[in-house]
């Protein structure tokens, strides 16, 4: 029984032009994203790869200089791209994909596509992640709505009943028919997304993504399973077609444009962030009078003296190291304590606003997709963080082998000393892996759980669908 209905709502769906021109339009503008997330992420990661090189040669085949002029030479950390940013792109077009790394400064990230964007591309870009959340699901309000209202107008409804057809098994049916009539549209979309992933991959990357490509595809099906339920349940329970139509486009417009609004308001007003200029002034302030209070001054005497005890000298002349280098490892220490309160605090924000967000979920099952998909994409202020950390204690790694070389090879006051380039080889290149599919998903539990729950609860209300209003 269950397979004739849905065999029958599947081949009325077919049938339905409003169906055949949505999915036509919304599968155009999947393949559309797909290709060119595809192409967007091949372009970056071969621009991203021949700047990463192209650093490394400067660092390498500097001249001989000294150690502290070539950490404040520096060089560029570029943030690698991960091969499902062609489905979801998530914050990063927001926060930067490269950090200059020199010495005495903990820089912000640079070169953000939004800040280049134009005026259309501000009003977000069309990912294949933005199609998935805010268009299939309107799709399927399309799809679903007269399911049983359209049934009812029709006066098939009671005629079904009275042959003896459970609720249960007509809901059933109807759900069935939906999704077959979406796997239409999902399934060579699918198959593209998994063509264009193979071919933007380069070798053996695509092997290690398997899990988190696997979890996105469950979660937006789970996504797509909760509007098809709430269609079906509000279309078992309004009077008319009409009036379900009215309900689901009101939760989809609730859920798609004005949730996620209206919850980035509240989380700036519950955890503001601070301006770039008011973060920069409490910073140098910082850096300037030390966290303890004391002024640099004040800690260079106090090291001066312990460094004179360690090596029984009387004079920084008889000291058999350079005490300048120790004197500026010291500060790069005491700063480096600086950065770490302050970038810290505004990281702890952005994930309290983050937490904001996840929670959102309650009202509004995109935003728990929404996490969820660029977490598993590897885009999402977690795994950026992830990167900014690694990015800082390489910077650290730098400058505290630049500064030990002039240290050990040097005397106080000779800033002439200039290291050997076999130096700068002794720094490894800059390598990064971001967290494992674990520590992401565990990032991710609040919205892993939310959407469990509404889709258990989607679900219970199409299962309860016992008694249908005839009339």
């Amino acid at each position: 029984m269950i397979a004739r209905i849905a065999a029958k709502e599947f081949t009325d769906t077919l049938r339905d032009g409003r169906f055949r021109w949505s999915a036509v339009i919304v599968g155009t503008l999947l393949c559309a994203a797909l290709g060119a997330g595809a192409r967007h992420y091949t372009d970056v990661k071969a621009q991203h790869d021949r700047a990463a090189s192209t650093m490394r040669d400067f660092w390498v085949n500097q001249p001989a200089k000294n150690p502290h002029s070539a950490a404040h030479y520096g060089l560029w950390a570029f943030k690698p791209r991960t091969l499902l940013s062609l489905v979801d792109q998530g914050v990063d077009p927001y926060v930067g994909v490269a950090a200059y790394l020199e010495a005495h400064k903990q820089n912000e990230f640079q070169f953000r596509p939004a800040m280049d964007a134009t005026a259309t591309q501000r009003f977000g870009q069309w990912t294949a992640a933005t199609i998935m959340q805010l268009l299939l699901p309107l799709l399927i309000v399309v799809l679903a709505f007269p399911a049983f209202a359209g049934e009812r107008e029709q006066g098939t409804l009671r005629q079904l009943l009275s042959l003896g057809v459970q609720p249960g098994a007509l809901a059933a049916g109807k759900a069935l028919g939906v999704a077959s009539a979406l796997g239409v549209l999902l399934v060579p979309a699918a198959f593209l997304g998994a063509t264009a992933l193979v071919l933007a991959s380069s070798e053996g990357a695509l092997g290690g993504e398997w899990p988190r490509i696997a979890l996105m595809g469950l979660t937006y099906t789970a996504y797509f399973t909760v509007f098809v339920a709430v269609a079906l349940a509000v279309s078992a329970r309004t009077r008319s077609s009409r009036a379900a139509l009215l309900v689901l486009l009101a939760f989809w417009a609730a859920n798609s444009l004005v949730a996620p609004r209206a919850l980035s308001d509240v989380a700036r007003r519950v955890y503001p962030t601070p301006s770039a200029f008011t973060f920069v002034t409490a910073l140098d302030a910082d850096l300037k009078k030390g966290l303890d209070g004391h002024s640099p001054d004040e800690r260079t005497a106090q090291l001066l003296k312990a460094t004179l005890a360690k090596y029984k000298v009387s004079s920084v002349d008889s000291l058999p190291i350079n005490f300048d280098a120790i004197s500026m490892q010291q500060a790069e220490e005491d700063g480096n304590k600086v950065f770490d309160r302050h970038y810290g605090a505004l990281y702890d924000t952005y994930r309290k606003q983050n937490t904001v967000h996840q929670l959102g979920a309650v009202i509004a099952p995109l935003m728990a997709v929404r996490s969820l998909s660029m977490g598993l994409a590897g885009t999402d202020v977690e795994h950026h963080q992830a990167f900014a950390n690694a990015a800082e204690r390489y910077r650290r790694r730098l400058v505290k082998t630049m500064n030990e070389s002039m240290a050990a090879n040097s005397r106080s006051g000779d800033f002439s000393y200039k290291a050997d380039p076999s130096l700068w080889r002794e720094v490894p290149p800059f390598e990064y892996e971001g967290p494992p599919i674990a520590q992401a998903m565990a990032m991710q539990a609040p919205s892993l759980w939310l959407l469990g729950g509404w889709l258990l609860v989607a679900l219970v209300s199409v299962a309860r669908t016992r008694s249908l209003r005839l009339d």
